[in-house]
């Protein structure tokens, strides 16, 4: 933790997918900086023990059953947070699905859900949270990347959706920073969650089971036990994402921050000002 825990102290977070995997991880992280939770998923189960984790944690956490496919239940998921909170200061659009399958394989159903739940579901949230943050004067939408926005056989329709989200960031950080709205994109490269372990495990080892997870996959995919695969740890996701959302970094607006091989790369261009962003 490299924020004070008071730095996001008020602050009001919705995370979609926020249940597992870098979800979960963004919910603590922004919790332990005093931030409001909202954590929001298709299933139920993933949602409690993760809102148990940031209740403990000391933050408050409200849930809300939610499948950002669906235009209305993303404005009830914007509308339950008001009624809760009072405000919205923050979406992390990370609800995304993925399967790894060759182009000439994919069928209708599995392009359409995909590009429904990652592209559309980022849209249909983020406009549900407009209305809001146009209100209150300023607002700070992150979009979650992954490294197929680049393109890589056998995820051409998450890299559709995700390389639209990227466009789409830029689009609306030039439409809405006029009402003091920033969006911003990071794409955390490889990060072992079990869905990941699963995808890499199936492509390398397409005869074994489908419910072999954890660290039984790792056990499998390495030969050995006990240490992860050596992708980009999730730490780092995590404290970017309530980096990207305090205030003392106001100019940062609709940049792509590329994490790959433990260095960070900001790209992309300042949409409301001539300000620029350095990291050491």
């Amino acid at each position: 933790m490299i924020f004070a825990t008071t730095a996001l102290q008020g602050h009001v977070a919705i995370i979609t997918g926020g249940g597992t995997g870098i979800g979960k991880g963004i919910a603590l992280e922004m919790a332990r900086a005093g931030a409001k939770i909202v954590i929001a998923s298709r299933s139920i189960e993933h949602l409690e023990p993760t809102a148990q984790e940031v209740r403990a944690a000391g933050a408050p956490c409200l849930v809300v059953q939610t499948d950002v496919r669906d235009r209305e239940q993303c404005e009830r998921l914007v509308q339950r947070t008001v009624q809760e909170f009072g405000r919205v200061d923050t979406l992390v659009n990370n609800a995304a699905g993925n399967f790894r399958i060759n182009a000439e394989d994919l069928t209708p159903n599995g392009w359409n859900t995909v590009i429904n739940i990652d592209l559309n579901g980022t849209f249909w949230c983020s406009r549900a949270a407009f209305p809001v943050m146009k209100a209150q004067g300023k607002g700070n939408i992150i979009n979650i990347l992954a490294f197929t926005d680049s393109g890589g056989a056998g995820t051409v329709h998450a890299a559709a959706a995700k390389g639209g989200i990227w466009t789409m960031t830029m689009t609306l950080a030039a439409e809405w920073g006029k009402y003091g709205i920033r969006l911003n994109a990071i794409t955390p490269g490889g990060v072992p969650t079990l869905g990941t372990q699963r995808n890499l495990r199936l492509a390398l080892h397409p005869g074994d089971p489908d419910d072999l997870g954890g660290d039984e996959a790792i056990a499998k995919m390495q030969g050995g036990s006990g240490q992860f695969m050596s992708l980009l740890n999730l730490f780092d996701t995590e404290e970017l994402t309530a980096y990207t959302t305090t205030v003392h970094h106001a100019l940062l607006d609709s940049v792509k921050v590329v994490m790959e091989n433990q260095k960070l790369d900001f790209t992309g261009i300042e949409k409301r000002t001539k300000g620029f962003l350095n990291i050491a």
